[in-house]
């Protein structure tokens, strides 16, 4: 993985960065070393690795190129979503091509939500033996470019926001329309709006069975951890550059050596939590239980957590490197990559929200109708 970040990932970074461009190629390189299939078993080209596995790779990208990260892990989001609740022939007609280079995305959030990325207020219709599908996606990370997309909305006949399916849609199809992403950082995800517009899908491309998508979503916070993984990378990426621009000439004043002391507690502590959430995760994948929501609040607080701490060694590496981390190159652009974070759903704030009510003893339920 490390050679593959420094031949092809870590050169391609600043030019993504400067033209908006997508990781195509990244991608395809990740797609045909196995990556993209990483928890996958064999028989489908995959590499059956675990969850410490994930989050270690993730980590590697996301030092060099943040983009690519966040674009990879809503990937392995959603080939989990495909492999756990699909069945064969959709593994083999969307999750065995990832070896040459194909992949796909989530496609969860709603201008109307607010948010919270689980509501959605659009639905499904019947058509001839599949469904049709007219509804706007928020925020979708590798929008117009991604070969599927995984996606929920109402089940046909829902009356409550609980009442939800999800679909597999070939993202190359006709009447997709996406939006244009011109950001401040993370250039390269394209997480623009989408449309799918008179979608038709046959009922072969649902996921499960219909109504089954709260379930779906409940248990399916584990691209979240993919998430925080990619700005604990970006923060280890941040701090071993300017530890670099450090050493140069920096390294006998006392305050800079005090400053990067702080950013490699903040770094050590996410690593230590990141590795200890992993072994969580994979002890829960052994069972054929739900994840427990105390997991599941775990995961979002170590969002929220690595995410913060991605933008203080941004702003101890800025103070570091004063005007050299000013002038536009890579402190400069992972400095603006590591703001997404904070705003990336589940929103911070959002999602202190959530914590806070586990902790108080309120009702963590997502859907209102359960309130």
């Amino acid at each position: 993985m490390q050679s593959l970040v420094e031949d092809v990932i870590r050169p391609n970074a600043d030019r993504l960065d400067r033209e908006g461009e997508f990781p195509s190629e990244n991608l395809a390189v990740l797609g045909k070393a196995g990556w993209n299939s990483i928890f996958l078993p064999k028989e489908l080209g995959g590499l059956e690795l675990d969850y410490q596995s994930f989050g270690v790779v993730v980590q590697e990208i996301a030092k060099a190129c943040p983009s690519t990260a966040l674009v990879y892990s809503m990937n392995v989001g959603a080939t989990i979503i495909i492999y756990k609740y699909g069945n064969e022939d959709q593994w083999h007609r969307w999750l065995k091509p990832l070896r040459n280079g194909k992949f796909g995305t989530i496609a969860t959030s709603e201008r109307a939500s607010g948010g919270q990325y689980w509501i959605s207020h659009s639905q499904a219709e019947y058509k001839d033996d599949g469904y049709v599908l007219n509804l706007e996606k928020a925020f979708v990370t590798s929008s117009g470019h991604a070969d599927f997309y995984v996606l929920q909305t109402r089940s046909p006949h829902a009356e409550k926001l609980s009442d939800l399916t999800y679909f597999i849609v070939d993202g190359k199809q006709d009447g997709i329309e996406t939006g244009v992403w011109d950001a401040l950082g993370v250039r390269g995800n394209h997480s623009s709006p989408i449309r799918f517009n008179d979608i038709y899908v046959d009922r072969r491309d649902r996921i499960g069975e219909e109504g089954t998508g709260k379930s779906i979503i409940e248990n399916s916070n584990v691209y979240i951890f993919g998430l925080a993984a990619a700005w604990t990378g970006t923060a280890i990426g941040i701090y071993n550059e300017v530890l670099a621009y450090a050493r140069k000439s920096l390294a006998n004043y006392q305050v800079i050596r005090n400053q990067l002391a702080s950013a490699k507690i903040i770094i050590d502590s996410l690593s230590a939590w990141q590795k200890d959430i992993a072994s969580q995760l994979e002890e829960w994948a052994q069972t054929d239980t739900p994840l427990p929501p105390n997991l599941r609040t775990l995961i979002i607080e170590f969002k929220v957590h690595a995410s913060e701490s991605a933008n203080q060694v941004a702003q101890i590496a800025m103070d570091v490197a004063g005007g050299y981390g000013y002038k536009k190159g890579i402190l400069e652009r992972l400095y603006r990559d590591a703001r997404a974070g904070i705003v990336m759903g589940p929103s911070n704030n959002l999602a202190r929200e959530l914590i806070g009510k586990e902790i108080v003893g309120i009702d963590t339920a997502l859907w209102p109708e359960n309130n």
